[in-house]
């Protein structure tokens, strides 16, 4: 038994599109469309679970005061405190050095600025 052997199909080359046909210069323009103008964009209303006043631990108050304060405004203060007082590291700018009163929330020398909202977390109630 002999196999006959397969000859492989040609590709057809690939239609060619056509150019659009120009228009021709009429003596009417043909009207501008009307954009419809967009609806202005709706505020977002923030979630009220980051609004919600929370009392800082003693640690916590010595640094952002110990009034009861949202957590977004716990976590402002705090890098107002960081900035004014030098403590982000100068060679990686994600680091945070602590010094006493930080030690006392960080439980350690040095965290990312990743690590901060949820070690806070900790002092506030």
């Amino acid at each position: 038994m002999a196999t006959a052997k397969k000859t492989p199909a040609k590709k057809a080359a690939p239609a060619k599109k056509a150019a659009p046909a120009k228009k021709v210069a009429t003596a009417k323009a043909a009207p501008a469309k009307k954009v419809a103008a967009k609806a202005p964009a709706k505020k977002r209303t923030p979630n009220a679970a980051f609004m919600k006043a929370l009392t800082p631990s003693a640690a916590l108050a010595a640094v952002v005061g110990a009034a009861p304060l949202p957590r977004t405004e716990v976590v402002s203060k705090l890098w107002v405190y960081i900035k004014k007082h030098g403590l982000q590291d100068s060679v990686n700018k994600r680091n945070i050095n602590a010094d006493d009163k930080l030690k006392a929330i960080f439980g350690k020398a040095q965290v990312t600025m990743f690590e901060l909202a949820g070690l806070i977390g900790k002092h506030l109630k």
